[in-house]
Parts: structure tokens; sequence; C-alpha cells
């Protein structure tokens, strides 16, 4: 089952208490539906797999019909009768009743659960159509690219129904109406496109079944064939469209990984040993099938792209341990792999495989194992913090803010066959981090002294302070000079004359 965030803070001590032997644990019944049908669950559907969820779906969307032609018969009863105590005109009453039940039906029962109800002839006029396509079609050099890929999809497909006689002349007009209602139904949300598309194919496998009697192997591959031809054509319209957060969602997920750089294989236990040239050629190689993910259309592709990268890591645990690797070894390998190789629009690939790929395919099988796990991986990077990585959180605030790394492996521990460059980059990283802890040792030294300087300048001040407050300075008026003794003093005759010199005969 979907591992979801309140799963993961609930068990966050349960997996601490095993992170020095196993790092990340997941047990494997989380990963499917939390109903207990058996099948994979999805985080886009709560934890419930693909059918479960559209029973629950089903049920809340008409408990609330229920609940909105109630309040609206409610409604109609009170301005019936306030209409009536007014002797108000009874086409009032009609006219209220009718724009509640218009905006209620525009709001809650416009959704479409049936094939019969979807294949219904669209309101909307060619001019609006024509609008709607004129801006969202993307430039001219993606416009031909586009046509190129979908008429080889469209040959293709062609050419595999012929191998079914009249059930693909069928399968074809079927897919050909479906194509052409959602071209005329652009303006339904996309979880309305994504409901219409799962309707679609459980209509068509199950006539596949029953009505055409084809063999169940054959009916897998016709709805690969089916889900390649339509999504080639719908992608550009429903992949990361603009009436959803998709994008945002990516660029958040994005910053967050970004931002968890420092994380190292041994913080989350992952047992692949990158010394080794063949788990290190794996490594590389799941890294770029996760990426490539981002370059397929069809949802099928996407899923391929994500099993490929999980063999790949379990090819890697498998050399390094000399031994198969297990599912509490896989998780915290895609964890790190999925940080390494920061893959584009992830969150927009994730939900539209949720929302278009084949239901079947999700809910059991290697897909539907590799791609829930791939939910949790992306889950627990959301939240991943200090405890769960074993650290202090205050070396994971300054590992988050860049103030510092964790320790690099030492140069001389590295094995012979590690390239000069990979031994020149880590001793220019132990390097720097070593200026950096300096440069933090001078500014928290500067930081002290400047805050001693000031504590004394106000010590000082105070001392001063408190001696001037307690010895007052008096000062006293100027008293009047006093006369010399050789001027002449006409002021006061009573002083004697000034000596006069004397000369003396020997």
């Amino acid at each position: 089952m979907f591992l979801s965030l309140t799963l993961f803070s609930s068990n966050r001590k349960k997996m601490n208490l095993k992170s020095e032997r196993r790092g990340i644990h997941v047990d494997q019944s989380e990963l499917l539906c939390k109903k207990g049908c058996g099948y994979y669950g999805n985080p886009a559907w709560q934890g419930f797999c693909s059918k479960c969820w559209r029973e629950e779906y089903h049920k809340a969307r008409q408990k609330q019909i229920q609940e909105d032609w109630e309040l609206a018969e409610r409604l109609q009863r009170e301005e019936e009768e306030a209409y009536a105590s007014s002797q108000s005109t009874q086409g009032a009453q009609s006219l209220t009743f009718s724009k509640f039940e218009e905006k209620k039906t525009n709001e809650k029962t416009r959704k479409v659960t049936t094939v019969k109800k979807f294949f219904t002839a669209s309101s909307r006029t060619g001019a609006k159509k024509a609008e709607i396509q004129e801006a969202k079609a993307p430039s001219p050099s993606i416009n031909r690219q586009a046509s190129i890929e979908t008429d080889r999809v469209s040959k293709e497909f062609i050419e595999f129904l012929k191998t079914y006689h009249k059930p693909g002349q069928d399968i074809y007009k079927q897919c050909k109406l479906f194509l052409d209602t959602m071209n005329h139904k652009r303006d339904l949300s996309i979880e309305e496109q994504s409901e219409c598309a799962q309707d679609f194919y459980q209509n068509v496998a199950e006539k596949l079944q029953t009505r055409w009697k084809v063999p169940p192997e054959k009916v897998e591959k016709a709805m690969d064939q089916i889900e390649k031809y339509i999504m080639t054509r719908q992608y550009k319209y429903v992949f990361c469209p603009e009436t959803t957060d998709d994008e945002k969602k990516d660029l958040a997920v994005q910053k967050r990984i970004r931002a968890l750089h420092w994380v190292t294989p041994q913080m989350l236990c992952v047992p692949v040993n990158e010394e080794i040239p063949e788990v290190s050629d794996m490594v590389v190689k799941a890294i770029t099938d996760i990426i490539e993910m981002d370059s397929k259309r069809v949802p099928r592709d996407k899923l391929a792209c994500i099993t490929k990268c999980s063999k790949h890591i379990f090819n890697a645990i498998k050399i390094t341990k000399n031994e198969p690797a297990s599912a509490d070894d896989f998780l915290p390998t895609l964890i790190y792999i999925v940080l390494k190789g920061n893959p584009p629009r992830l969150q927009s690939n994730i939900q539209y495989i949720t929302r278009f790929c084949n239901p079947s395919r999700l809910m059991t099988g290697e897909d539907g194992y590799y791609f829930t796990n791939l939910c949790c991986a992306v889950a627990f990077i959301e939240k991943l913090d200090a405890q769960s990585l074993n650290l202090s959180q205050e070396d994971f605030d300054r590992f988050m803010t860049g103030q510092t790394s964790p320790k690099k492996q030492e140069s001389d521990s590295f094995s012979p066959d590690v390239c000069l460059g990979v031994k020149q980059m880590y001793k220019n990283l132990d390097l720097l981090s070593q200026l950096n802890e300096r440069q933090e040792r001078i500014v928290n030294e500067a930081k002290k002294l400047e805050k001693d300087l000031i504590d004394w300048t106000d010590g000082i001040t105070k001392e001063v302070q408190d001696i001037v407050e307690k010895y007052p300075l008096e000062i006293k008026p100027k008293n009047q000079a006093l006369a010399a003794i050789d001027s002449e003093n006409v002021e006061n005759d009573k002083l004697p004359p000034p000596l006069q010199p004397q000369v003396y005969a020997g």
C-alpha cells in the first residue's frame, strides 16, 4: 500500500530502531491496497487500488449528489412557502429552482461514469474547440515531430488490429470514437478525463473477453496497443495540464532533491559499493533509465523505464552482496538513485501514469510493484528529516542550508581503480570543508570579540557614571587676581614702594 505521510511519521521510530542494520524498512504488506483486495495501492488513490478507489469514489459522489438533491428539494419547499405567503408569481418559484438545479448539475453531476454517457454528443461549438486547440498548440517543430510519431503509431496499431479480424475493426471504431469525444470535451477536468479513460479501458477489456472471446494473453497485448495509440495522440493535452498543480509539485520536489544533495549512501544504509566497476555501471544505467522516463509519451513506456531502473538496482545490490537482493535493500537504493538522478518532472510523470495507464498494469505484476515503490520513495524524500538519517537536528539543518557538508571519503582509502579526477574532487571538497569550518570559527570569534568590546565599553561607561554620581564635580567662581609686587599699585597705596637698585663704590 502507499506509504502515506502519516504512516512515515508513525513508523519512524520503528524504522530508526532498524537503521543500524537495515536503514529504511517498509513492510511489503504496506504496499498493497488498504482495503485488502490483494492489489497494489497508489498515493493518488489514497492507498486504494484502482478498482477499490473507483468504488469508493462513486459511493462518495453518489452520496454528494443525493445530499445536493435533498438540499435542492428543501430550498424549493422554502421558496414555495415564501412565495405562497407573499402571493408571488408561480414563475419565480420555478426560475429559482431551475437556477439552483443548473448550478449544482454543472458542479456535481456533470461527471461521466460510463462509456455510454461519455460518448454523448458535445454541445461545444466548433469555433470554441478551435480556440482551445490554437491556445494549446505547441511550436511547429514539436507539431511535426508529434505528427510523425503519431502517424507511425497509427500505422502500427492498424497493422496490429489486422490480426484480430472482426474484433479489430470494432476496436478501431471504439478508439476513434473515444478520441473524437475527448477532443470535444477539453473543458473537463483532468480527473474527469482520467475517469473517462479508465472507463474506456475497462469497457474494451470486457468486450474483448466476453463478446469477442479473446484469450487473456491477447487481451493484454491488445490493451497495451490501445493505450499506446490513444495516449500518443492525447499526450500533449493530458500531460501536466495547466489546470493542475503538477508543475508546482515538480518544482517543489526538484528543489527538495537539490537541497538533499549531501545525502550519502551510508546515511540511507544503501548496500551498494560503487567502487566496483560493474556496480558503478549499474548505478549509472539506473539513473539514465529513471531520467529517460520523461521522454516517453505512453504510460506503459514510462513504467518500462521504472522497471528497467529497478532491475539495474537489484543487479547492483546482488553484485555488491554476492546474494539476491531483498525488498528492504531495494527501497533505500531506489531513494538514493532518485536523489542522485533528480529526474525531471517527476511528479507530473507519476500523476500521468496514475491517471491514464491501464489500471490492470498498476494493480498487479512487477510494473505495479516497482511503481508503488517509486511513489513510496518520493513520499519519503518529501518528509526526510534528521531522525530518518540518524543525524542530530543541528547537523541536519547545517547540511540543508549548505553551511557544511558531511565528511567525504579520505583519499588514501580509495581503491587503485578510481580515477585521479575523482580523488582530486574529494580532496578539494575536503579542503573546502576545512576552509568553511575555519571561516565559521573566525566569524564566531569575531562576533565574540565584538560582543566583548561592547560589554567592556558599556562597563567603563557605567563605572564613570557611578563615580560622577557619587562624587559630583563642583566648580567654584574665579577669584580676583593678585597684583604683582613690582607693579605700580595705584589702588592700594599702603604697599611699600618697589626696590630700586643701588650702586656701591668699592
